[in-house]
């Protein structure tokens, strides 16, 4: 296109001029670096690149490069049964502490065992069978040296409370026994699935604060479910809330109650108590605590055999089955109508286990530095107790009480585990019938002790200290367990977690900004008061990917700040508005909502007389952007890498 030049000398000065001042002007600018326009995506790249990073994050298949096939095949093998890898340099000074450890945690578990049994509703032995298979399943396939494995407290409750809600564990005993074992059987399957599949991020959507207030609710109800046991009352209601089980222990108060019972009960708690106070003041004494439920039911065994308390109405064990393991593989439902019932269950418990052990694993792998397959301990917990199912054992875990004696007793690997299976193993085979006379009342007392540890008070201050909104969904799995039943709490912990991520995700952070004095940092002004405002601009900051989700509320929620602020501009005769800067570090993501929401944004500022620009958007946000043309829309000389880059190229045209 040719361009007309003028004849007048006059106006050939005044273009010069302009020219000059024009050179002059940018000259005195800074220069300011273009954002790069990234290359078109490649669909499928983009989409594999996704999925690994979804699934593949920590590069499983890393050892498997550059390796010969029978080396990958050696791999393959040891990524299954890591106990191939390790066991290679394993050697005398290890087993040392592995067979103290072993030793120490199975005095713990038997004693415990057999009182978890009760809560599930299923006769003692169960509880043994249970810390015998699982753990050598483990051994071998498990990658965490210090967890323990066997039954839990919580999971005993909520197995036991759920089975009994189909099943009467009294009068269909069989069928009851067959329901456990098929919900152990899809406990573990679905243990199994989400390691195989590599979806182990899905139990991380159960939040810290829930876990938290589900665990202490479990522990008051499991405690006061011992009440029973306790103070002797034979008539106890299947209920778990704590206005039913109060209501049943006061109505028991005249004629139920056993005096015997209590005195047994409530002496052997204050020893239990007392010896856990030791072991937690003085970290040399762990031993203490770990031997003292063992040595409790030694000796509240020989008084009631001895001066035949049973026959004053002291309720004793009577008799555990001998012998080891039965096979239950035909005594799981494959079929009928417990099968939709027995899968229920199985996975509610199956992810609460999967949780449990989880949170141990990762808290003596951090202790100890080293690193653990998530992933893989899901395959193994899953393998361990589908085996378990078919080899009469109910669901089993990692045990905190139990991990934490196994890492103090120094434990090396998980060959504490067989050790402590064998130990088990030989109390199956020569020693449950003298169980025959413990009396229920120092069960009681063990389990009690055991779960007190599950309330952890200064968990709670600090969630209230540090996030209110994860007080309240701590309390409220916490009141719902307690007051309701494990299932309910369970479902509530789970509503909040949920209700949090969606509150975050629908309702992003949008924060004013303002420049640093004597920097060219530009930051929350209610962060940094000192911060100050650009005059004529508007610069906010978006906290979080713009989804179909939250884009409406990012859009109205901008246009409410431009609106306060020329509100206030009218009252102090500043400079109007006449941009508006949105820093997108932040901004991980967009879609298509997000885009149109931009779009309207966009217009609305053009009726209003204000540019719109962006500063630093990501590069999948910008890919986005350019595929939808945005940048044509708004210019693409409105996007910057920084916003003090925006604000030196806009701030100009503001000066009067």
């Amino acid at each position: 296109m040719s361009r007309r030049v003028s004849d007048n000398p006059e106006e050939m000065e005044t273009d010069i001029s302009r020219v000059a001042s024009s050179r002059r002007h940018s000259e005195n600018l800074p220069y300011v670096h273009k954002v790069g326009v990234p290359p078109k995506p490649n669909l499928l790249k983009e989409i594999t690149e996704t999925v690994k990073e979804t699934f593949f994050h920590d590069d499983p298949l890393r050892h498997f490069k550059d390796q010969s096939k029978t080396k990958k095949l050696v791999l393959g093998i040891q990524a299954v049964f890591p106990i191939l890898d390790w066991g290679r340099s394993y050697n005398l000074s290890k087993f040392k502490g592995d067979l103290i450890a072993g030793l120490t945690i199975a005095s713990l578990c038997i004693p415990q065992d057999i009182g978890y049994a009760r809560l599930t509703n299923l006769d003692p032995q169960y509880g043994l069978y249970s810390s015998f298979v699982p753990p050598l399943v483990y051994a071998f396939m498990g990658s965490s040296r210090d967890i323990a494995i066997g039954p839990v407290a919580v999971v005993s409750l909520l197995l036991g409370s759920m089975l009994q809600q189909e099943l009467d564990p009294v009068k269909q005993k069989l069928e009851y026994q067959r329901l456990a074992f098929t919900a152990t059987f899809f406990a573990g399957i679905t243990q199994f699935v989400l390691g195989f599949f590599r979806l182990g991020f899905l139990i991380d959507f159960l939040s810290h604060a829930a876990i938290v207030g589900f665990m202490a609710g479990a522990a008051i109800t499991i405690s006061l479910q011992q009440l029973k046991g306790l103070l002797g009352i034979k008539k106890f209601t299947k209920e778990t809330d704590i206005v039913s089980v109060m209501r049943s222990v006061f109505a028991a108060s005249h004629h139920g109650w056993n005096w015997q019972t209590i005195v047994i009960g409530i002496t052997f708690l204050a020893f239990l108590l007392v010896a856990k106070f030791i072991g937690k003041k003085n970290k040399k004494y762990f031993w203490v605590p770990a031997i003292a439920p063992l040595i409790s039911v030694i000796l509240s065994t020989l008084f009631v055999f001895i001066f035949h308390a049973e026959k004053d109405g002291v309720q004793i064990v009577k008799h555990i089955d001998r012998g080891i393991n039965p096979p239950s593989v035909k005594e799981i439902y494959f079929s009928g109508e417990y099968l939709a019932k027995g899968f229920r269950i199985g996975a509610i418990a199956g992810l609460i286990a999967l949780t449990e052990a989880a949170a141990i694993g990762r808290t003596f792998a951090a202790l100890k530095d080293y690193q653990i397959d998530g992933n893989k301990e899901m395959v193994a917990l899953g393998t361990m107790n589908i085996v378990g199912s078919m080899t009469s054992c109910y669901v089993a875990t990692g045990s905190f009480s139990r991990s934490a004696v196994n890492y103090m007793a120094g434990c090396q690997t998980a060959v504490s585990n067989i050790i402590m299976s064998f130990v088990v193993l030989l109390t199956l085979e020569l020693i449950t019938p003298l169980f025959k006379y413990t009396p229920n009342a120092i069960l009681a007392s063990i389990i009690i002790s055991a779960v007190i540890g599950l309330i952890d008070i200064d968990a709670m201050t600090l969630l209230y200290k540090i996030d209110k909104f994860d007080f309240v969904a701590c309390m409220g799995a916490f009141l719902g367990v307690v007051f309701h039943s494990v299932e309910i709490g369970l479902l509530i912990a789970v509503a909040i977690s949920f209700a949090k991520i969606l509150l975050q995700v629908t309702r992003p952070r949008i924060a004013v900004l303002g420049k640093v004095p004597r920097t060219t940092v530009y930051r929350n002004i209610q962060q940094y008061p000192e911060a100050t405002k650009v005059s004529g601009i508007l610069i906010v900051r978006v906290d979080s990917a713009i989804y179909f989700s939250n884009s409406n509320y990012m859009r109205d929620r901008i246009l409410r700040w431009l609106t306060d602020e020329e509100e206030q501009i009218k009252e102090t005769n500043q400079q109007k508005i006449q941009c508006l800067i949105v820093e997108m570090s932040p901004v991980t993501d967009v879609d298509t909502s997000g885009i149109h929401a931009l779009e309207d944004l966009f217009k609305s500022l053009q009726k209003r007389n204000v540019e719109l620009v962006l500063a630093n958007p990501g590069q999948m946000v910008l890919d986005k952007l350019h595929a939808s043309g945005f940048p044509d829309m708004i210019g693409e000389d409105k996007i910057f890498l920084t916003v003090a880059d925006a604000v030196m190229t806009c701030a100009p045209k503001m000066e009067p």
